[in-house]
């Protein structure tokens, strides 16, 4: 299986890297002896996480961003479009791509619809392999856009380099961002729907809400690193840290869209600068080591019990015989060699 999607992705190779993506998806018993092999191709691309709730206009946000891109850099892009899962077939239910057709002919870009599969923060766990792939095919910016799921959209800050957060007036209570803990995961935030009435109070509330919870010092802790809190919607960099931009933009009308993939420039060479992107990686690495160990270790566990011995624990968990955390140590101690019962 190496020889057959290796080199085809390193040269690009959009069916290859289709393709590969799929049996990562369907978690292929060899994918991740490919996914080995390019590794070591990693880690050139920048990660642009996009989020907010639904109804903010994030596909179409994206949409034009990338084009922008493509217009004034020439990069090329890939983006994920993380959609709700289908409840009758467990797919994408494929919206992102629609909205994204009129960037289906650039040959620059790739677009992938991913199905959540039911994760809390918004983001399929095949999301990271499906980065390294898209990563050692060559493609400069990839942007992550989640379903918004609600408040565990937090997880995005631990896959992308820049946040971006996107807001929009007229939709419910102005103080729902700090609900969502949005301040703390924000690199950008994105008033998206710029030209719908009641804009200004949207950009001025979440403006308040970055000053007030760091009036005194205007410094907070952000990704693990202290940077420093924007008085306004234009951001400039500084020797303290990253000032977070509040910027408007009307997607529809592509207005506003030059101003977010400068801040996005911006943001991304404050991170080569201040050595942050390193300690953003390293945290990310960490967090998928855990993850997939965690992963390793259910699954040979699972391959250890006998095949009606879920069903059984299961019915004396009902009969409240035994209580989930006693069933996971009495699995533990029976099947996993050297565990010892907690007293």
């Amino acid at each position: 299986m190496s020889s057959t999607f290796v080199e085809p992705v390193l040269a690009g190779d959009r069916r290859a890297v289709a393709r590969l993506i799929t049996y990562v998806e369907n978690q292929h018993p060899k994918v991740q002896a490919v996914l080995s092999e390019l590794y070591p191709h990693t880690g050139r691309a920048h990660l642009i996480g996009v989020t907010g709730s639904p109804g903010t206009g994030k596909s179409s946000l994206v949409n034009k961003l990338v084009k922008q891109v493509r217009a004034a850099q020439d990069k090329s892009v890939a983006v994920i479009a993380v959609d709700p899962t289908s409840p009758f077939t467990g797919g994408a239910i494929l919206g992102d791509r629609v909205r994204m057709r009129e960037l289906s002919g650039d040959p620059q870009v790739f677009i992938r619809s991913m199905a959540s599969r039911g994760n809390l923060g918004g983001l399929a766990r095949a999301v990271d392999d499906v980065i390294k792939v898209l990563d050692a095919a060559g493609f400069e910016l990839i942007f992550i856009e989640t379903v918004g799921a609600g408040q565990s959209e937090v997880e995005i800050a631990k896959t992308a380099h820049t946040v971006i957060v996107v807001e929009a007036p007229g939709l419910g209570d102005d103080v729902q961002a700090i609900k969502a803990g949005i301040l703390e995961i924000a690199d950008i935030f994105v008033v998206n729907k710029a030209d719908r009435p009641g804009v200004e109070r949207t950009v001025a509330a979440l403006q308040t809400m970055l000053q007030l919870g760091h009036a005194s010092a205007k410094r907070v802790l952000h990704h693990g690193q202290l940077l420093s809190v924007s008085d306004g919607p234009a951001a400039t960099e500084d020797l303290s840290g990253w000032q977070i931009p509040v910027l408007k933009t009307a997607a529809l009308k592509a207005e506003g869209i030059e101003a977010v993939v400068e801040a996005i420039d911006r943001h991304r060479a404050h991170l080569h600068q201040s050595g942050e992107l390193l300690d953003r990686t390293r945290t990310r690495l960490i967090d998928e080591l855990k993850s997939s160990l965690q992963a390793e270790l259910v699954q040979r566990l699972l391959a250890k019990l006998p095949p009606d011995y879920l069903t059984r624990l299961t019915a004396r968990l009902v009969e409240r015989e035994v209580s989930p955390y006693a069933a996971v140590q009495e699995m533990l101690v029976a099947y996993w060699p050297g565990v010892e019962s907690k007293k």
